[in-house]
């Protein structure tokens, strides 16, 4: 078999599946009988895709497909096509009374990543790309309000793809040996291990939220940043929004974070590769951004409203994680272990599930007030090298709490 050939064996889809439906939704619990369940993914996620669908079935639950066409250029209906030809009134389209019903219908989502052409947004103007985010903004509010609730619950998964592969300098079959290992694909009882992990990365959420942090000081050979947590907050994971998932985040106060912070990973966002990023934070936004590869995609997606302010900072600690190589994807990069785990941030939208209350009884005006962010934005931006955190906390003393790619607490 060619190795670019490669389809993961009908046992790992089938596992693969479960883990999604039956854990990662429900926030670790599974879905119940009579649940909608909207699964979307492109045509190359196929096998996937028919997996999650009979896993649904089988678990009692009803499915809506969004089934989308792969990017290739020689398909009349890929997704480059609709901005090569759409003017400003199409971009800026907002189907209202379509979304709305299919919000009001799901109880749940699965989105799967799987591209067969990374780069095929790449020559897209970035400013019709984030026109495109805005107008949809809608959408993912009504999202957010029902998961507040409690009466939704969503994930993401990937299905590696020759072009991922290649781009990640890999093998399919080599990719998928990494989807495999980082999704604990490889046990007889993937679900089992997945909660063990869980029960274990708790330990040390737990202790994060004790302690009384005023602001975290990340400092590196590539970073001298300062965050404020801010009132009501609280670490999360765990939690199966993502799969693989081994990281801790919170949301912090927007209007804390000062200094300045570079990534030695690339961010792959809209079709676009953007390397050697760095950004510099004054009075909680970003007044300087560069990069060394697609420095105009960066600055216009900055330039969206709200882009320019952290939504999320995370830690993963090394000896949680299985994930040993660079993906181009994410999903799995701001899930790498490796010799110094990883920290990222995200720039745009805050999660409101780190407010440590009940997040359906605070307003609009609330989570402004609480300095959550709130952006059609949520991009993050990843490095490996090493850190040292440091929180300060509210009774005057500090405490390293990540070190050489480890909680220390």
């Amino acid at each position: 078999m060619n190795k670019n050939n490669f389809r993961p064996s009908q046992e790992v889809l089938e596992k693969y599946a479960d883990i999604m439906v039956n854990f990662a939704l429900g926030r670790g619990k599974g879905i119940k009988k009579g649940d909608v369940v909207r699964i979307a993914a492109k045509e190359c996620s196929k096998p996937l895709f028919i997996e999650l669908r009979r896993a649904v079935w089988r678990a009692g639950g009803h499915v809506i497909s969004d089934y989308q066409p792969n990017n290739d250029p020689q398909h009349p209906d890929a997704e480059k096509h609709f901005y090569m030809h759409a003017k400003e009134h199409q971009v800026k389209h907002f189907p209202h009374h379509y979304l709305k019903g299919l919000m009001r219908e799901i109880d749940h989502s699965i989105f799967v990543l799987g591209e067969n052409d990374m780069r095929a947004l790449s020559e897209v103007d970035p400013k019709m790309l984030m026109q495109r985010g805005e107008a949809m903004k809608p959408f993912m509010e009504w999202r957010t309000e029902k998961e507040n609730q409690g009466k939704f619950t969503w994930t993401i998964c990937l299905y590696g793809t020759e072009a991922m592969a290649k781009e990640a300098g890999m093998s399919v079959k080599e990719y998928w040996q990494q989807i495999v290992q980082a999704c604990f694909l490889d046990k007889k009882n993937p679900i089992a291990v997945w909660k063990k992990l869980y029960k274990e990365l708790e330990v040390y959420r737990k202790k994060l939220n004790l302690l009384a942090v005023d602001r975290l000081h990340v400092k590196g050979p590539d970073a001298d940043l300062w965050i404020k947590l801010g009132k009501k907050r609280r670490w999360m994971g765990g939690g199966g929004a993502n799969i693989p998932s081994f990281e801790l985040f919170t949301s912090p106060d927007w209007r804390g974070t000062e200094g300045w912070i570079r990534f030695n990973q690339p961010l792959y966002r809209y079709g676009n590769l953007v390397t050697g990023i760095k950004l510099e934070f004054k009075d909680g936004k970003v007044i300087h951004s560069s990069a060394r590869k697609n420095e105009k995609f960066l600055k216009q997606m900055i330039a969206t409203p709200n882009a320019d302010k952290i939504g999320e900072y995370s830690l993963t600690d090394k000896r949680f994680s299985r994930i040993t190589r660079f993906m181009a994807e994410t999903l799995f990069d701001e899930n790498i272990g490796g010799p110094q785990g990883n920290t990222h941030l995200a720039l745009g939208k805050s999660y409101h599930d780190c407010y440590d209350g009940n997040p359906s009884k605070i307003s609009k005006a609330g989570w402004k007030h609480l300095g959550f962010n709130d952006s059609s934005v949520h991009t993050d931006i990843i490095s490996t090298a090493p850190r040292i955190v440091t929180a300060y906390l509210k009774y005057g003393t500090s405490k390293i709490i990540y070190k050489n790619g480890r909680f220390v607490l």
